[in-house]
């Protein structure tokens, strides 16, 4: 075991692990771009085949949740609700407090067939970045620059557009908006006091908006809204850069199930449902804080065996002409080949590493409610 932690450790295996997903993934978005000559000829065939190809470069990143790090996922809830998984079309609400919450929420799509078709309410700043936005952009997610006057026309249309999707899909919300830190905190529950709500413990103030309009406009697609608390035990802190080292985390994570005609049409009604409804995942994380663990049933989903697969047969595909490259350069001789070589090494690990700074808590995140921020922009 400490020689396979050892393992997991090393630099050059991580870096070899981030060129397979970067050449990848610019493969994937170079076919993607080839598929868009499908989109006026038959839009729900496009579709199909982008689910397949975003979900061939999403799984290389719950393998490493899975099998690299190990990491357990647990879920709270009753079979009923697991029953109903990966068979209807829902808006997920999880909260934004980890740098890999988007993870544990891709590992049970994933267990559960959906990964490929999984949506996102997606802060505009992320199209912009390589393989992870422009993915995206083919999969039709929607962006918003989080200004409704702008994000209007944007949402309203992309949402719309989403109501007749062929696959079952899971749209993720985080309705806070960012994630939790204690300085958001701080600044959200001035907020809600001045607005004469609750204050949460382990939330932001969730932004009403995009959820009414969400519900609102995939009403007649999405059946239910599926509430999603996600902890970790022994108080972990779990990051991306923990898992590519190999760390193993244990995830917990509460699932309730609401049918959308339980949920109020009223757009004000609608938003007091989501107040209470964060309301009720304090009272979860409280008890967990406390127990250890959120009330109900346990449940653990068996990994499969396909993000495995899928990621051996693209590292099988580049890293062996990658090697003989490799190892051509150095039985060349050549100081100009080896330097150059070595050059590229460094440029890979420096674009890896920004990839992996876009789920840092530290340096993600909106200015919310802070309007010294809001003054320096």
């Amino acid at each position: 075991m400490a020689l396979l932690a050892y393992l997991k450790s090393l630099f050059i295996l991580q870096l070899l692990m981030g060129f397979v997903f970067v050449v990848s993934g610019l493969i994937i978005n170079f076919i993607q771009l080839c598929t868009c000559v499908l989109w006026p000829i038959n839009k729900q065939l496009y579709r199909r085949i982008n689910c397949r190809l975003s979900y061939s470069l999403w799984s290389q990143l719950v393998m490493l949740l899975e099998w690299w790090s190990g990491t357990e996922c647990t879920l709270y809830t009753d079979q009923a609700t697991v029953d109903k998984f990966g068979k209807e079309h829902v808006i997920i609400i999880l909260n934004h407090n980890y740098e890999i919450d988007f993870l544990c929420g891709w590992t049970m799509c994933e267990r559960y067939g959906v990964l490929g078709s999984s949506k996102v309410l997606a802060k505009h700043e992320l199209l912009k970045v390589p393989l992870i936005g422009w993915t995206w952009y083919f999969l039709e997610i929607v962006f918003c620059k989080r200004k409704w006057e702008e994000d209007r026309k944007t949402v309203f249309t992309g949402l719309n557009r989403l109501k007749d999707y062929p696959e079952y899909m899971w749209f993720l919300l985080y309705c806070e908006g960012t994630r939790f830190t204690e300085k958001k905190h701080q600044i959200s529950m001035q907020v809600a006091e001045s607005k004469g709500l609750p204050k949460l413990k382990y939330h932001l103030l969730p932004r009403t908006k995009g959820f009414t309009t969400t519900l609102q406009c995939l009403k007649g697609t999405v059946t239910a809204v599926y509430d999603v608390t996600l902890n970790f035990k022994d108080n972990q802190t779990p990051t991306l850069l923990g898992i590519v080292n190999g760390k193993k985390y244990k995830a917990d994570l509460s699932v309730r199930r609401f049918p959308v005609e339980d949920i109020p049409d009223n757009e004000q009604e609608c938003a007091n449902w989501l107040h209470k409804l964060y309301q009720e995942k304090d009272a979860l994380q409280e008890m967990y804080s406390k127990e250890g663990k959120f009330p109900g049933p346990t449940i653990i989903p068996p990994r499969r065996p396909w993000t495995l697969l899928n990621f051996l047969f693209w590292a099988t595909l580049l890293l062996s002409p990658l090697i003989k490259f490799a190892c051509g350069v150095v039985v060349s001789g050549s100081p100009l080949l080896i330097i150059g070589f070595i050059i590229f090494l460094i440029i890979a690990s420096v674009a890896i590493r920004r990839l992996i700074g876009v789920t840092e808590v530290k340096k993600t995140g909106s200015s919310y409610g802070d309007q010294e921020a809001k003054k320096q922009n």
